[in-house]
């Protein structure tokens, strides 16, 4: 196991420790100090995951999620003092797949990090799945070879849990699935106080894949109940 991971917090020692704890688990891991540093790192280097402090100076973590976003789909994991649900959703709303609340389980961050890389690798190995099938769905299409998704013929830019959301939903055309179903199979964990972060997920990719967000067609919610990929009409 060698996979990169960008540790970055404003606080040295919680950065040594991190470190010493991902370097017990075999990963190689690089050190930023700020929001800067850590997309410079991010930009040259090859890095599979990140675990992102939140207040820093020169640039804030959330702000560099946002930088970094705009060119790598990798795991994100955000890093806060900051424990309230509001700060979670907003985290979460900036482009992060995760966020644990400091003080944190060294354990349990350490086991969200190989979560979210044995996912990561999953979705990045074309050699993972033999199918070479399309789900075509209206405007979208859904490569399962690529594991990619297509609006009206263009690649969608979407993050490694988003992609996993996406792919359970177009596998099951109009099923409504819980938020709670939905968290357990993509996080592959337990749901705990899933709705919102699930909620935060789903209204990201509405950004990307509906005309108007605000009214979608494919992406729905089924008041009380969970969400469903709406299948249209046209579907082959």
């Amino acid at each position: 196991m060698n996979e990169c991971v960008l540790v970055v917090d404003d606080d040295r020692e919680i950065v040594k420790a991190i470190a010493l704890l991902l370097e017990k688990e075999g990963y190689q891991v690089l050190k930023a100090y700020d929001g800067l540093e850590a997309q410079e790192l991010a930009a040259e280097k090859p890095v599979r995951l990140i675990i992102m402090d939140v207040m820093m100076p020169r640039l804030d973590g959330l702000s560099a999620v946002m930088k970094i976003r705009e060119r790598k789909n990798i795991p994100i994991i955000v890093l806060s003092a900051k424990s309230e649900e509001t700060d979670k959703i907003l985290g979460l709303s900036m482009g992060a797949d995760d966020y644990v609340a400091k003080p944190f389980s060294p354990q349990e961050l350490a086991a969200r990090v190989k979560s979210h890389l044995r996912r990561y690798t999953m979705l990045g190995d074309i050699h993972a799945e033999s199918m070479e099938d399309s789900i075509q769905n209206g405007r979208l299409c859904y490569r399962l070879s690529e594991r990619t998704l297509y609006a009206d013929g263009e690649p969608v830019r979407l993050t490694a849990t988003e992609t996993r959301i996406v792919e359970l939903l177009m596998r099951n055309l109009g099923r409504i699935f819980p938020a709670e179903e939905i968290y357990s199979r993509v996080w592959e964990e337990e749901a705990f106080s899933a709705e919102n972060t699930v909620m935060v997920h789903i209204r990201r990719i509405r950004e990307k894949i509906e005309l108007n967000p605000k009214k979608p067609e494919y992406l729905k919610v089924v008041w009380g109940i969970g969400y469903k990929m709406e299948k249209m009409q046209d579907y082959r």
